[in-house]
């Protein structure tokens, strides 16, 4: 058994379909903790183009609502209401309305509604920076969303386009558990495009 970390901005749609497939797929193998990173502290300083302004937007202000949460019902209370969020912003549909989503996703996992507030706190982005910095620090370097750490090895990713069928799901985590915890294993990747679907595409299958 592993204990597996997944560090996420809730805002992410790749890390969306990765946390589903790894909650799925860990179940009763591995122990699974989701965690808290952000894309608007991770492009602090970094030219922006206009196109992914709204997007640097919604991260600082969702960010803010998770580190509420966490800091008003403990770290476990970020999972829930990921979960909650995620199913009311992936897939984004052009009139979604982050404060509208936020509102519902908190009354979905039944926590207080007073956190609604902490969209626009700009005193809690400390403690946005302080999470996002745990992810760089497992990972070991600069990384965006989402971030894995496997037993303490940590890597960028893993990023699907597309959940998996269940017979590859369970399949591509027994893979990556064995690399990660393989010590000269160092990293693989290829390009990808998005966005990404939400759904398992069964004509792949």
């Amino acid at each position: 058994m592993a204990q597996i970390d997944l560090y996420v901005d809730p805002i992410c749609p790749f890390a969306w379909v990765t946390a589903q497939w790894l909650l799925d797929s860990s179940a009763g193998q591995h122990t699974v903790t989701l965690k808290q990173m952000s894309l608007a502290v991770l492009n602090d300083g970094q030219a922006v183009d206009a196109d992914h302004e709204p997007m640097i937007t919604r991260s600082r202000r969702i960010g803010r609502l998770f580190a509420a949460a966490r800091k008003r019902h403990g770290e476990e209370a970020f999972t829930t209401l990921y979960l909650a969020l995620g199913v009311k912003l992936h897939p984004r549909e052009p009139d979604t309305d982050d404060d509208t989503a936020a509102a519902g996703a908190l009354r979905a996992a039944e926590l207080d509604h007073v956190l609604l507030g902490a969209l626009d706190d700009a005193t809690l982005d400390p403690a946005v920076i302080e999470a996002h910095q745990a992810g760089q620090t497992a990972l070991g370097g600069r990384g965006g969303s989402p971030i894995i750490s496997i037993d303490g090895q940590g890597f960028a990713g893993p990023v699907l386009t597309a959940p998996p069928a269940p017979h590859r799901a369970t399949a591509l985590l027994r893979a990556l558990v064995t690399a990660a915890t393989t010590p000269e294993f160092a990293a693989l990747q290829r390009p990808y495009q998005g966005p990404p679907a939400f759904t398992v595409d069964e004509s792949k299958h």
